[in-house]
């Protein structure tokens, strides 16, 4: 290994531990470390090493260990972001995913989606399927907000299925904080969802 090469495989470890286990990443993290090639070649003596993980074609971890269970899988959220870029691309859950976040589902879907500013992606980790889909900016107006999250679980859910258990369940989970980013994001709910947001923030914690 030629000196550049010694000095990028330093640089990429000293990232990798600062980050911490259980960090995510893709090749790109690296790219003002040196060139692709020398990116590509300290990551696969990392993964040889067992120092990294490799989980899709492009996609590692710095794996979390568990003294019983050994190397622990990173969350899906860890994932997109990864997914998503050095870029501060930004992320929106969608779907059941969305509603099992709020309490609103118990089911732990294997196909998650996200809404995002940033490039469409999809990949397979395993039993999970993770898709980055573009949008709109309107669409991404609420992203990484509470308000984002909730109208996006009760779209997946639909005006039909709400129900007083439904409604009881997003006033356990939502403060006043979080009524007031309702309101405020209020505009960028379809009618219904606007009904069911003056309904939340009429009610007190």
């Amino acid at each position: 290994m030629d000196k550049i090469s010694k000095n990028t495989d330093s640089q990429i470890l000293s990232r990798i531990y600062g980050h911490r286990r259980g960090w995510v990443f893709t090749p790109n993290h690296f790219k003002d470390l040196g060139s692709r090639d020398a990116i590509a070649s300290a990551l696969k003596r990392h993964k040889q090493s067992g120092l990294i993980r490799q989980l899709a074609r492009g996609l590692y971890d710095y794996p979390k260990t568990d003294p019983e269970l050994g190397p622990l899988q990173p969350s899906t959220d860890d994932i997109a972001k990864a997914l998503a870029g050095r870029d501060a691309s930004r992320l929106q859950p969608t779907g059941a995913y969305a509603a099992n976040l709020l309490g609103l589902s118990t089911q732990v879907p294997m196909k998650v989606t996200y809404l995002t500013d940033g490039l469409s992606r999809t990949l397979q980790i395993g039993k999970r399927q993770i898709t980055l889909k573009r949008t709109t900016p309107r669409n991404m107006a609420t992203a990484g907000k509470v308000s984002g999250l909730v109208i996006q679980a009760l779209r997946h859910l639909g005006q039909a299925h709400i129900d007083k258990q439904v409604i009881a369940q997003l006033d356990r989970v939502l403060d006043a904080q979080a009524k007031s980013q309702l309101m405020k994001d209020i505009r960028y709910a379809p009618a219904w969802i606007a009904d069911i947001i003056r309904d939340l923030a009429g009610r007190e914690n």
